[in-house]
């Protein structure tokens, strides 16, 4: 049957996606895969989708990008249905359908799209909308359901879904039959499952099971790693049970570590995916790898509340799971760094990436409308993992911290297991403040860039004043919270400044003449362009960590903005301040500035002049580090800038073994990507180069 009236698109757009959550409850899904061995052979698949529809029954859309030669048939309740696929969708006649319960039974071929199938595994990876690419169904976030899985594989593989495993079933040629029980409500999206040859470890973490999966052929790297990523997700899942007050919401806790896999993780629920090197480190890591993977850890680990266990309505809303597991990372980390400075590393986790597109023409909201489901992978970026959790804190700061936590956990138990929109947490909150957050979201949220902030000249009747501007040329204001930090020869003054308007009054004993040196947002707390100079720099020893962090981040956008022109001098104040620098999140800030103003900012015939004492210098400063940690992080920068024979030969001799630095401890992953620059830099090598770093590999 086929019913030339309905229109179709394709992707998913939002007016069907809408359409059909009005209509559809009680969504089940029971899926089997028979997987062979070899990657490109066929998947023989079958679907059995279950819900109720409310009203007299319209035609109704499937969501499946396959040819309809995958599909092998159709049974709509029961009768053979001729499979009508249009621009992406398998057109369900009304005729076949009925109100209440209804179920649909299809044989077909799986997709590969979004399998990821390699000699001896798979993982699945269907965010935002790619599950659709692999079997029928509604690809949508807000309609939730039950999935019930069974896969069958070669006898040697194992495999990890969403929910627990029911049966694994032996039959007698050789393969095996892995039967889930059915999941937890979940989205589309969050479906997944990896199955190969993997190596599994379980072990209980404070009472909790836990199973990992991996393909690392390094014994002594996965044992040296173990117990801190058991341990980071323990305690990460301990942290946001006490924070939410609820307990872990699902079934079961897993997670699979994947060679290549594209992200560093994927919050897929009760069977997280993570790309492999980034949890298991080589030997005595910076201590910035290792707080990333315990930040990485912490973020998906957050998401099993914010964005599993409340999904947002549409993918408009994407970037609040984002923002929620960014901001909850950053809070769950402390404990386990005590030794870490975590204002100054929040500022420079997300203030650098923000910045770089928000000051772009090419800038973004943070929330952007989404009229079709295939557009969603341009809404990720820096600005939903970076600016939202700068304009969470900002929303911390009005509300206070027990505010915007007893807010988070009314949101959580208000819509558990279904689905909510970024207004609907504003409408939670608002109660909780008599500021208007609605109108303080606008801009922050829904609107594209940072405010520019200039000092305006002192008049004889007025006092001196902080002007807010609108680079896009409105009236826009972004209301925040920042420090002013004055130093005048011993003299320090911190004022904090509430800047609601255009203009705000800056303290009676604000000066902008030198030798007086101020600094905006000393906390790193504000967001924007803040007037700046370099005399900052030259005052290095005098400020703390964070305005140190600050006082980085804010000379480099004002350099970017043309408002420092002097760039060999500012070069020379990068140079001192790494040379002096120890701790590692500065020592990493100013390493990544320092190469790229030498290398796109200082012109080539300045670069040429230079370089040779630049190098020597960065070298110095490699074999003055106290400790392997910060050895490695300088090194990796005077690599990637090395250009002079004399100290390209030296990492030639360092990576042929030849020449040893004390405290720098290379690995595997360092060979290569050593080797990979080599080549570049000694063309005449690079055959020979490529060729015995090839066989030297291991892994």
């Amino acid at each position: 049957m086929v019913e030339q009236s309905v229109t179709t698109e394709a992707g998913l757009s939002e007016a069907l996606a809408r359409s059909r959550a009005g209509l559809l409850r009680n969504l089940d899904y029971r899926l089997r895969f028979d997987i062979p061995a070899e990657a490109d052979s066929p998947i023989a698949a079958t679907v059995s989708i279950g819900f109720d529809l409310d009203k007299q029954p319209a035609p109704l859309q499937l969501d499946f990008r396959q040819d309809a030669s995958s599909i092998r048939s159709l049974q709509v309740n029961g009768e053979s249905v001729e499979p009508d696929l249009r621009n992406e969708h398998i057109v369900l006649p009304a005729a076949a359908l009925r109100p209440g319960g209804n179920r649909i039974d299809i044989d077909f071929i799986a997709g590969n799209d979004s399998l990821n199938r390699n000699a001896d595994f798979l993982y699945t990876l269907f965010v935002p909308d790619r599950a659709r690419t692999a079997f029928p169904l509604f690809d949508q976030p807000d309609l939730k359901a039950r999935f019930e899985l069974s896969l069958v594989l070669p006898g040697d593989w194992l495999a990890l879904a969403n929910a627990p495993l029911a049966q694994r079933l032996e039959s007698g040629d050789g393969r095996v039959e892995y039967r889930f029980f059915p999941s937890d409500p979940i989205s589309s999206y969050l479906f997944s499952f990896v199955a190969g040859k993997f190596e599994s470890i379980t072990r209980e973490v404070n009472g909790r099971p836990m199973t990992m999966l991996h393909r690392e052929t390094d014994a002594a790297k996965v044992a040296r790693n173990l117990d801190a990523i058991f341990e980071l997700h323990g305690q990460s899942l301990d942290w946001l049970e006490r924070y939410t007050r609820i307990e872990y919401p699902f079934r079961k806790f897993d997670f699979v570590l994947i060679p290549g896999f594209p992200y560093g993780g994927m919050e897929h629920v009760g069977a997280i995916n993570y790309r492999a090197s980034s949890l298991l480190l080589e030997e005595e890591p910076p201590l910035t790898d290792l707080l990333g993977r315990a930040q990485l850890i912490a973020h998906e680990s957050a998401h099993m509340w914010f964005g599993n266990l409340v999904t947002m309505r549409w993918f408009d809303d994407v970037w609040t799971k984002e923002v929620f597991a960014n901001f909850m990372a950053d809070k769950i980390v402390n404990p386990a760094f005590a030794e870490v400075d975590h204002e100054l590393n929040f500022l420079v986790s997300h203030y650098p990436a923000a910045y770089a597109v928000d000051r772009s023409e090419g800038a973004n909201p943070i929330r952007q409308p989404l009229p079709n489901l295939n557009q969603a992978g341009q809404l990720y970026g820096g600005i939903i993992y970076h600016k939202a959790p700068i304009m969470m804190r900002q929303l911390e700061l009005i509300l206070g911290e027990e505010a915007l936590r007893e807010g988070l956990a009314e949101y959580l138990r208000r819509f558990s297991y279904g689905n909510a929109s970024w207004p609907d947490l504003i409408g939670i909150l608002d109660t909780r403040t008599d500021i208007d957050l609605a109108a303080w979201s606008d801009v922050w949220v829904n609107t594209a860039g940072r405010p520019e902030f200039r000092v305006a000249a002192t008049g004889e009747e007025t006092g001196p004043l902080l002007l807010q501007e609108d680079p896009a040329g409105g009236d826009r204001v972004w209301p925040q919270q920042f420090d002013l930090l004055t130093l005048d020869g011993q003299s320090r003054t911190s004022t904090t400044l509430m800047v609601a308007s255009h203009s705000t009054p800056l303290p009676a004993s604000f000066t902008p003449r030198l030798p007086v040196v101020n600094l905006f947002n000393a906390n790193g707390r504000g967001y924007g362009l803040f007037p700046v100079g370099t005399e900052l720099l030259s005052n290095w020893g005098s400020l703390q960590a964070v305005q140190k962090g600050s006082a980085l981040v804010s000379v480099y956008d004002n350099v970017l903005a043309g408002s420092i022109v002097d760039i060999p001098a500012y070069l020379d104040l990068l140079l001192g301040i790494v040379e002096l620098e120890r701790d590692p999140l500065l020592l990493k800030l100013a390493l990544g500035q320092l190469q790229y103003v030498y290398q796109s900012l200082l012109g080539d015939a300045r670069r040429s002049a230079s370089a040779a004492a630049t190098e020597e210098r960065l070298w110095a400063t490699v074999t003055a580090q106290p400790d392997s940690s910060r050895t490695k992080l300088v090194f990796r920068v005077f690599a990637a800038m090395a250009e002079t024979p004399a100290q390209v030969q030296q990492l030639y001799d360092i990576w042929a073994g030849t020449l040893a630095v004390d405290n720098l401890i290379l690995e595997e992953d360092d060979l290569v990507e050593l080797a990979q620059v080599l080549a570049i830099r000694l063309p005449a090598k690079s055959a020979a180069i490529i060729a015995t770093q090839l066989a030297r590999i291991d892994n």
